[in-house]
């Protein structure tokens, strides 16, 4: 069963999910997956204030939208500007995006088989349920293997690439982060395993007031 801990506000989500996340590197964790989105961009600013081991982790990412990597649209532009600048990760691993939907997730597919089972992912969610690039009634959602590409995409750019739901449940250790009124509903179909988000079982949920429907 997933696990809900509601904290009062967006910044305590954030700040309570970048404590959770170093306390896992210092535990053994060594491979971190990122996550695009606000909510996840602000655990990453305090993320990279607390004292981290970077030298040991190497970082991947959920997802990535099929533009360049210095574009305003790139998950990896986020992430760098909030976080990679400002540590020293031993590795980073982003999704190759520009190279299209298929032959990026060919070749993040080969990445991430060589370091599965993942230690700790980093997810937001969507007002639809989505996560990562896995959308509500999309075929992608039962694919197979590490990583899949995504043409049509709901939300622009249509173009991405995802991990699968199998290499997000294979995880050790896995953190949803929703924040605000708008993710309410999405965090109440969540609960009742009818999107994307809701079917990785095990997940901790890290939600505010508002986003828990309080």
């Amino acid at each position: 069963m997933s696990e809900f801990a509601v904290l009062e506000t967006a910044e305590e989500v954030a700040a309570n999910a970048a404590a959770e996340i170093a306390e896992a590197i210092r535990a053994g964790s060594r491979t971190l997956v990122l996550a695009g989105g606000t909510t996840p961009r602000r655990c990453y600013e305090l993320l990279a204030r607390l004292d981290v081991a970077w030298g040991r982790v190497t970082v991947l990412f959920g997802d990535e939208r099929c533009v360049a990597p210095d574009h305003p649209d790139s998950n990896y532009r986020m992430a760098r500007e909030a976080l990679l600048d400002h540590v020293a990760p031993a590795t980073v691993h982003r999704i190759p995006g520009e190279l299209g939907p298929d032959e990026a997730a060919a070749a993040y597919s080969r990445v991430v088989a060589g370091l599965a089972p993942l230690d700790i992912v980093v997810l937001g969610i969507g007002e639809d349920g989505h996560t990562a690039s896995l959308f509500p009634g999309d075929a992608a959602v039962n694919a197979r293997g590490w990583a899949v590409g995504i043409r049509n995409s709901p939300k622009p750019p249509p173009e991405r690439v995802t991990l699968t739901l199998q290499a997000l449940r294979g995880a050790h250790q896995v953190l949803i982060l929703a924040t605000g009124a708008g993710k309410a509903q999405a965090v109440s179909m969540a609960k009742r395993q009818e999107v994307p988000s809701g079917m990785i079982a095990g997940a901790r949920w890290l939600l505010d007031r508002a986003a828990a429907g309080q």
